[in-house]
């Protein structure tokens, strides 16, 4: 006898592509840059769309990046430091409101300044967990801009000797270079667009007089570099072809 059904092949392809759809877009709700890229060349390719950093008409862009390190690309654009530091202060209000991190504007940049308190145990230069949070944030808003990144470590002026850290200086050295590697390797940061540097206790921001000063002056500083700073102040990399214009 004759099927009266077939209308349900077509509902079965029209079932299946909306399911890749919301895979897709399930996908996109928490970006890496390694994977995004693979998928948009991917679909790219099935697509046969000849406009590069396209997919079809669907306007996906491919990431800054090689698709294969998984780090976002050192050619991001940059962009004002002032709607970095209004993201910046949404997502790290909590953190701010209980005193362990404060976002800041100086002559360098955008100055975000993760306290010791609840960061990094006396004397060591392993992230807690406290830590991870709030850097996950930061390195959130850090992947959609281009501009350097300075890590910068600072202690007190409480001399340290210790089996792994000979003086403030390897300590402060220490806990800027975690940082380095957690942007790196948790969120992907390009390690060409950051620098770390250790200042032990040499450029305090209150005089160590008292515990709650001392307290203040062991921090790690985020230092988003504007592009004056950055060309005046930072290295180039004369085989890294500048993007065109």
């Amino acid at each position: 006898p004759p099927s009266h059904d077939r209308w349900l092949v077509s509902y079965a392809d029209f079932i299946t592509l909306l399911f890749a759809v919301f895979a897709t877009m399930y996908a996109l709700s928490a970006v890496d840059a390694g994977k995004y890229n693979a998928m948009a060349a991917s679909l790219k390719q099935a697509f046969k769309t000849s406009q590069p950093g396209n997919v079809g008409d669907g306007g996906l862009s491919v990431l800054p990046g090689d698709g294969k390190s998984g780090f976002m690309s050192a050619s991001t654009p940059e962009v004002g430091l002032d709607a970095v530091r209004a993201q910046l202060q949404s997502r790290l209000s909590l953190a701010i409101g209980a005193n362990l991190v404060s976002v800041e504007a100086d002559q360098r940049g955008l100055v975000v300044s993760l306290r010791e308190a609840g960061s990094f145990a006396i004397s060591s230069s392993d992230l807690s967990e406290a830590a991870r949070i709030i850097l996950g944030e930061v390195g959130a808003a850090l992947s959609g801009v281009g501009n350097h990144v300075r890590i910068e470590g600072h202690t007190d002026d409480v001399p340290i000797h210790t089996e792994r850290y000979a003086s403030n200086w390897e300590l402060s050295t220490a806990r800027a270079t975690s940082v380095v590697r957690f942007f790196m390797g948790e969120i992907g940061l390009s390690p060409q667009r950051m620098s770390a540097a250790g200042y032990a206790e040499y450029f305090p921001r209150v005089p160590n007089t008292t515990a709650e000063g001392r307290s203040r002056n062991r921090r790690v500083d985020i230092v988003i570099l504007s592009p004056q700073v950055q060309a005046s102040q930072e290295p180039t990399n004369p085989t890294v072809q500048s993007p065109a214009p």
